[in-house]
């Protein structure tokens, strides 16, 4: 690779450390070809990405941003995977290293708060944005409903005691 090369990957990382919401670095020792492209298609179905890169680059690209908090992870062979959600990068890769050992996960950050491996799976359990803003849909129309509910429960509840009183006049 030569200069500009580095150069320009150094700036594409800069970019990608400042407009993520979390970072998660992982060793990916040991793990095969076939691995990392289950890893990385999960992670792009999760709308979080996986890059592999120099340890020096990476940690070029960290100057001046929040999650510079990092830096002293990058040792090894390791793996950056990162995503806007603040909770999906974390998430895939915590399922992923529950099913495969050889990715183990050294941390992360997210914005200035730096994470160890088990804040990282405490993010991972969160429930994503898209299952929050379903929840939110969720508690939103249920107050609706319940209304709509009352106002058809006094008629309702009429009808049923009308109905009670005619069946008492038939039998008698």
């Amino acid at each position: 690779m030569d200069r500009t090369a580095k150069a320009d990957l150094v700036s594409t990382l800069n970019g990608v450390f400042t407009n993520n919401a979390v970072v998660v670095v992982a060793h990916y020792k040991g793990l095969t070809v076939a691995d990392m492209q289950k890893l990385r298609s999960q992670m792009k179905q999760a709308g979080a990405t996986v890059k592999v890169a120099k340890n020096t680059l990476a940690s070029l690209a960290l100057d001046g941003t929040d999650v510079a908090s990092i830096k002293p992870l990058l040792k090894g062979p390791t793996l950056l995977a990162y995503s806007g959600d603040p909770v999906a990068a974390a998430k895939v890769a915590v399922d992923f290293a529950k099913t495969n050992d050889k990715l183990v996960i050294l941390g992360g950050a997210m914005g200035t708060t730096a994470l160890n491996p088990d804040g990282v799976k405490a993010l991972a359990s969160l429930p994503s944005l898209d299952e929050l803003r379903g929840k939110l849909v969720g508690l939103i129309q249920a107050p609706a409903t319940k209304l709509a509910q009352l106002t058809n429960a006094p008629a309702a509840k009429l009808a049923r005691v009308f109905g009670a009183y005619a069946k008492k006049d038939e039998a008698a």
